[in-house]
């Protein structure tokens, strides 16, 4: 058991690099004692579950699989809204349950196991059935995966608060996200240097069953963090309670400014289908492209996900800044090439690395964001501020999914300048945004 814990020190001490890794802002003085454990577990548990999203990606992955299997061209569109809005919009109403519980890590063990039930069953769907049943019958699935991953996002905001002090948040992302980033990549490898013809529906089917397994496991993990008992008022449920928190938007203008400003920067994650599309529509649907855009996904996640966990550990406002000024600007190049010189879109590897830029934008905004309202606020409070920004966001994302029915009016580089015009609008909002210091 020493020799153990002297490892998890070990590691804790390398992956934080600081002489006072042990001082702990934010936290009581018993759950500073269990730093070095609570963020190991934490971040292999981050890191298996992301490394899940990433093998079911709903802007690469999934619409691969939908295509492959004959499903509808229209369901496509709810893909990205249902798996992000789905997990939010109920939070107001989980929260209350959770504000009840002295202990909370368990309600992240069950979305975890819950989620890992839902994306097993998507892929046995993709390897059995095809066709609009079986369209329908993943976002039906998806549909339960994104409400336990609401479970998981009330959870663990406010048990990191409870059990990681302040300045160490931001590495703790940062770091999963490097290594799901590594495993990543060897999955766009190996659908690179594939020719396609063994990639057929059964192996995707297996492929989420794996998944499914990586939540299973960080569900057995998570369930070993040792968590103190935090505060429990203001615990009464119901739809009534849930709305009387909306008002902390009207009361409290630092985070009304933030969910404002966290909308606008959705526009990081919407704007990323449309470069598949757009590469796609260029250059075909080989297997070697999702490839690449998978490799792009995957390196982005592992180059960039320390460095963005370090920055929000300095300053999180300023992540927001520098990741959502770069996706407009991303977008902002792509359209003006597609206009001017198209020809550059049609080479194989510049849409990819268009993403793969964007990809680390996009882990920027992920990271700030998820930094800045944890360190933003403090017990209850915080499970309010997430709750409620959740839900806010869970609402904003349907109505800014509906941009896909534009494309009846704007063809996609149109799209694509749209929100890249909207991230920009975000990234002058955060400028005005309080510190969290």
């Amino acid at each position: 058991m020493k020799k153990r814990e002297s490892v998890t020190h070990n590691l804790y001490q390398k992956l934080i690099n600081e002489e006072d890794a042990r001082a702990c802002k934010a936290i009581d003085e018993s759950a500073c004692r269990e730093v070095p454990g609570n963020f190991i577990l934490t971040l292999i548990s981050q890191f298996l579950t992301q490394l899940g999203d990433a093998v079911s990606n709903p802007k690469i992955v999934l619409p691969w699989i939908m295509e492959s299997i004959a499903a509808p061209l229209y369901l496509l569109g709810f893909l990205v809204p249902i798996r992000e809005s789905g997990s939010m919009l109920p939070q107001l109403v989980i929260a209350s349950y959770v504000r009840r519980m002295p202990i909370r890590k368990s309600v992240w063990v069950l979305g975890s196991i819950l989620q890992a039930l839902a994306i097993g069953a998507i892929g046995v769907v993709a390897w059995q059935l095809e066709g609009a049943v079986a369209g329908w019958s993943i976002i039906a699935l998806l549909c339960l995966f994104s409400l336990a991953r609401g479970l998981c996002s009330v959870a663990s905001k406010d048990v990191i608060g409870k059990t990681i002090p302040k300045a160490q948040r931001g590495r703790l992302t940062g770091w999963s996200s490097s290594a799901a980033g590594l495993i990543t990549l060897s999955l766009g490898a190996l659908l690179l240097l594939n020719d396609g013809d063994s990639f057929s529906p059964e192996h995707f089917g297996v492929l989420l069953a794996g998944a499914g397994m990586l939540w299973l496991v960080a569900a057995v993990i998570y369930s070993r963090v040792t968590e103190f008992p935090g505060e429990t008022d203001g615990g009464a449920n119901g739809f009534m309670e849930a709305i009387k928190r909306l008002d902390i938007l009207r009361t409290d203008r630092p985070f009304r400014r933030f969910v404002t400003t966290r909308a606008l920067l959705l526009c990081s994650a919407l704007t990323a289908p449309y470069y598949v599309v757009l590469a796609q529509n260029k250059l075909g649907s080989a297997t070697y492209l999702l490839g690449l855009f998978i490799l792009a996904s995957g390196a982005a996640g592992l180059l960039s996900g320390p460095f963005w966990g370090r920055f929000a550990d300095s300053s999180s406002r300023q992540v927001l800044i520098v990741s959502a000024g770069l996706t407009s600007m991303l977008g902002f190049i792509v359209c003006t090439l597609d206009w001017l010189a198209p020809v550059w879109l049609s080479v194989g590897w510049v849409l990819p690395l268009f993403y793969f830029a964007l990809s680390v934008a996009h882990q920027g905004v992920r990271i700030g964001r998820k930094t800045y309202v944890i360190d933003l606020a403090e017990g209850n409070k915080r499970t309010d501020y997430v709750a409620v920004s959740n839900t806010v966001i869970g609402l904003v994302l349907l109505l800014m999914g509906l941009t896909g029915a534009l494309s009846g009016i704007l063809d996609i580089t149109g799209i694509i300048l749209l929100l890249s015009c909207l991230c920009l609008v975000g990234t002058l909002l955060a400028l005005t945004l309080p510190e969290t210091d």
